[in-house]
């Protein structure tokens, strides 16, 4: 390519990966408050991440088409190639993220605000760890990072064993006190949500390792870049 066009695809990717890095941010803060209003029972604040989930949805359309015009325009190859798939996967991810926390919300318009605290604060545990995963998966896409990307992988174990404990804890309480069944059910339901953002925060890392690498982010790959970075120390 000529330099002009180099130079074009550059800016244009770069704008994509600005409007990318916006929705994650828009995500993030929508997990955060999703959670907040189930703390708080702030049914206002749940209205307002409903809500919010339309600016996500433009967002992910204007990348779209930006994909679109690169493929289209730019027939990147290679490296350049890789980026721009890696941009369609993201987008789709972190619009499937913020469905998730609008489900959240919704849900929260469904309780009582006398739901047992244990299991809220539970709720408000795994969004902590899984707005942080998503944190360090948009951290990892900026700067390209494929040691970052790895950190987030590992992180995704620890956030189902944590839906798990929560299932299980809220099934206790179901047993101890059927009146609690509705409740804690609409709890159980947010939590999977959380799980699933989980899911999509290591598909961000997964496309970011692919981005980077050329290669699928499968264990026996990580486990031999591991390997090879400890060896490089």
């Amino acid at each position: 390519m000529s330099e002009h066009i180099v130079t074009a695809f550059t800016d244009e990717l770069e704008h994509l990966s600005a409007n990318l890095l916006r929705m994650g941010g828009l995500a993030e803060a929508m997990i955060n408050d999703s959670s907040r209003a189930v703390v708080t029972f702030d049914l206002e604040l749940a209205r307002q991440v409903i809500k919010r989930d339309e600016a996500i949805d433009e967002l992910e359309a204007e990348a779209e088409k930006a994909i679109i015009r690169l493929i289209a325009l730019r027939h990147p190859m290679a490296a350049d190639l890789r980026a721009v798939l890696g941009a369609m996967k993201l987008a789709g991810d972190i619009e499937r993220i913020g469905d998730l926390c609008k489900n959240i919300a919704k849900r929260c318009l469904e309780l009582t605000g006398e739901e047992n605290r244990a299991a809220v604060k539970s709720i408000e545990r795994m969004s902590r760890s899984v707005s942080y995963q998503l944190q360090k998966a948009l951290d990892a896409y900026l700067r390209q990072d494929v040691n970052a990307a790895i950190e987030v992988l590992e992180l995704d174990d620890d956030i189902d064993d944590h839906y798990v404990s929560f299932f299980r804890e809220t099934l206790t309480y179901m047993m101890e006190d059927p009146r609690q069944i509705g409740s804690n059910t609409h709890l159980m339901f947010m939590a999977k949500n959380l799980e699933r953002i989980g899911d999509h925060a290591t598909n961000i890392a997964k496309a970011v390792y692919y981005m980077v690498t050329g290669e699928t982010a499968t264990g026996d790959h990580i486990e031999a870049r591991i390997k090879k970075e400890g060896s490089g120390r």
